[in-house]
Formats: structure tokens, sequence, C-alpha cells
């Protein structure tokens, strides 16, 4: 990660602006102060992904940010409704920019740095914008290893690997990380994982849990051994199979099948700047 922010220190010298790609799910958790820093006064545009899986929380952030005259987006980048407002948001962002090369009879690319922790979707909106699969996508951490420039109309797009927040005190926006596939899922033990989306999702959502796993309340423990009796997770002896219960609760979370949430509170967001309280 740290190799990382060292390449966007040295590339955002060739940029013009700045697109934060967020998850809508957990906007808080999501964001990087240390990626505003190093935009410097380099304009920048908020962009809360995933949308379509997200209620109400991002609405605020958005809301927020404009109020204090930034520019912030909510979006679903797997959608192709979402390309002519994503377009129409970053020419507005770099109007002056445009104006400028323009008045000087330069005809260039706009060129941005796309960037965002790991699995936040930042190569799923360049390709939105390119219209086409031209960055490499996939749904775990870590899938861009190094830059890549992509040409998109009138804009020139550096996708970066993800970079994680320099250190993640606060344990409960950790997890959330966790749970929404932003850390290497190799390096966790996902049983673990599942017990505290269980809990947190019960005191969120419990009609989510109790429609798609009968789950009727409990201990997180308890919980977790409904999910599995419902999916069939049992081994003989009637032992669970917890690794399979955690790794569909993951799947069915990550996936938007537990329905719209939003894990982050507005004390979050305020937590982390992107409210102004």
């Amino acid at each position: 990660m740290a190799k990382a922010v060292r390449m966007m220190e040295e590339n955002l010298t060739l940029c013009d602006a700045v697109v934060f790609v967020l998850d809508a799910r957990a906007p808080a958790s999501s964001y990087n102060p240390r990626l505003a820093q190093l935009a410097g006064q380099k304009p920048v545009l908020y962009l809360f992904n995933k949308g379509d899986l997200a209620d109400g929380g991002a609405d605020l952030a958005v809301t927020s940010l404009k109020n204090c005259g930034k520019a912030a987006l909510k979006v679903a980048a797997s959608a192709p409704s979402s390309a002519r407002p994503l377009a129409a948001a970053m020419e507005a962002l770099t109007a002056e920019k445009r104006a400028r090369l323009s008045e000087k009879g330069v005809n260039k690319p706009v060129r941005f740095l796309i960037a965002g922790i790991p699995n936040t979707g930042k190569s799923t909106v360049i390709n939105l914008l390119a219209g086409g699969k031209k960055a490499q996508v996939g749904d775990k951490a870590g899938v861009t290893r190094a830059k890549q420039w992509v040409r998109c109309g009138a804009f020139e797009l550096l996708d970066t690997p993800g970079t994680m927040p320099p250190s993640l005190s606060d344990q409960r926006l950790a997890r959330r990380l966790a749970y929404l596939g932003s850390v290497n899922d190799d390096i966790l033990d996902k049983e673990e994982v599942a017990l505290a989306l269980l809990e947190e999702l019960w005191e969120k959502y419990p009609a989510s849990l109790a429609e798609r796993y009968g789950i009727t309340g409990g201990t997180p423990l308890a919980m977790y051994e409904q999910l599995c009796r419902r999916r069939g997770f049992v081994l003989r002896g009637s032992d669970y199979d917890y690794t399979r219960g955690a790794l569909a609760l993951l799947d069915d979370f990550r996936k938007g099948r537990l329905g719209r949430v939003c894990l982050d509170s507005a004390d979050d967001l305020a937590a982390v700047g992107l409210t102004n309280g």
C-alpha cells in the first residue's frame, strides 16, 4: 500500500483532477483521508459508487459535501445509465482547466487520477466511462496491481492500485472493510467476520436476515447456526459447517442479496470529515 501511495504522489503531477471512489454502503469506512491530503489543491470529485446496493446514508454525505462547495455524486458504475451524470460531473469539475487549454489553443485530454481503497469499483468506473472493458475488474481486493492509463473521450483516466488508510484505529470501520471485500479475504478469519456482520446487520436490518435466513435473533453464534440450518450447511453428527455459512453470508452481503444497506452512521461520516457534523 505504501508503494501505491508513492506511485500516486509521483503521478499526481500528471493529472488535472482526482476522483475519489467510495463504497456507498460504508462511505466513512472506505474514505482514506490521506488521499485528500495527496490531492492538495487539485479539484476532487467524491464518487459514492455501488449506490444501487446502498440506502440513504451516502445521500447525507453527498448533500453535506455539496453544501460545503465540493463535488459529490452517487452512482452505480455497473449501470450504463450512470455514465452520463458521471461524465457531466467530471466536465463541470474541470471546466476552468478546459477553458484555459482552449484559450491557448491546446487540444489535449484532461487527466483524472482514479483513487480509492480496494474493491470500491475504480476499474468499473473507468469501464463505464470508456464504454467497454478497458480496465481489469474483479470482486476482491487487489485486482489492480499497477497503474493503467485509459482514454475515455475527452478524458484520460489513471487507474491505480487500491490504497488503505494509514491506520485502521477504529475497529468498527476496519471490520466493515472486511465485510465489503476491501481487505484480502485470504488473511481474514471469515467465521469471525461473519459473526460480527450478523451482529451488526441484526442491529440495523433485522428484517433482511429474517427474510433471507429465517433468523429470529439471539446471540451472534445462535444466529449463525440458524443461517447454517436454513441453508443446509450441516455436517455429519449434526455439526454446523461454519465455513460455508460464512462464505454464503459474505457473498450474499457483497452482492446485495440482503437488500440496500448503509453501515456507517451520521456520526461516522462526520468523524472522517465527509459531513460537517
